[in-house]
């Protein structure tokens, strides 16, 4: 199964509170050695590499997300201001009669009114909301890079089948297009104990982007990438199961001999 437990909880700051990012990196930089050190010539190896680049982006695009956007906060209440102080002008500006009006008068000058307020309440919340929205643009774009990096480590574990370690010689009947095999029971397993981490790796970098930024959109696609991840890390699992139950039958095989 996963050893991921004490990388998990270097990931944490001592207050337990919040995912310490620099803890994060530092996590992903140990798994990068040990799969370099175990399968140096294995593709695994270049994208661990990749995550780690992406946590150290992350460290910095987290950061830069729940920082306030000056620029945009100011030419947003400038915005505001101008807009709300030139309705307040309209209306104190404009005539009003003692005249008494008709229905229908009353409804003609009422309903430009309405339009006006409406297309000013429209314009106000598009500023007020700015800066939410370029953060989130921002935050979901880095999620999507995340996601696609999920799929690779799933794409590099579909092949390793602990199922062909059942069979031995012609029993395994492998045809031309057959991926080779030659991992042994330890090594696979430590392969795909790699997978594992690296997936929750992934889901822990992807918390960092929600972490001082409460935006809903972003928290579901936080959610999804660790719905995501953890049914790729299910499967492995899966396999783990079955090289374990492999491990177990020749055990007994041997104690019977």
């Amino acid at each position: 199964m996963c050893r991921f437990d004490s990388c998990a909880n270097t990931a944490w700051t001592m207050s337990y509170q919040q995912l310490d990012s620099d803890k994060i990196v530092e996590t992903v930089q140990v798994l990068h050695r040990r799969i370099k050190e175990r399968f140096p010539s294995v593709g695994l190896v270049g994208v661990c590499e990749n995550l780690l680049e992406i946590s150290r982006k992350a460290r910095e695009r987290s950061t830069a997300i729940a920082r306030p956007i000056p620029w945009v906060r100011g030419l947003s209440g400038l915005v505001i201001v101008t807009i709300v102080g030139l309705f307040l002008a309209t209306l104190l500006s404009a005539e009003l009669s003692d005249e008494r009006h008709t229905l229908e008068e009353i409804v003609q000058v009422t309903e430009p009114a309405m339009n006006v307020i409406v297309a000013v309440g429209i314009t106000v919340f598009f500023f007020v909301t700015l800066e939410t929205r370029i953060k989130r643009r921002r935050a979901l774009q880095a999620i999507h890079e995340l996601r696609a990096m999920a799929h690779i480590i799933d794409m590099h574990q579909l092949t390793k089948d602990p199922e062909r370690l059942l069979h031995s010689g012609n029993q395994r009947k492998d045809t031309q297009s057959s991926p080779k095999r030659t991992m042994t029971e330890f090594e696979l397993s430590r392969y795909l104990d790699y997978c594992s981490e690296m997936l929750s790796l992934v889901g822990k970098i992807a918390a960092l982007y929600v972490q001082d930024f409460e935006d809903s959109v972003a928290v579901g696609a936080v959610n999804d990438i660790e719905t995501l991840t953890t049914a790729m890390a299910r499967k492995i699992w899966q396999k783990l199961m079955v090289l374990h139950t492999v491990s177990a039958e020749q055990v007994q095989e041997i104690k019977s001999v």
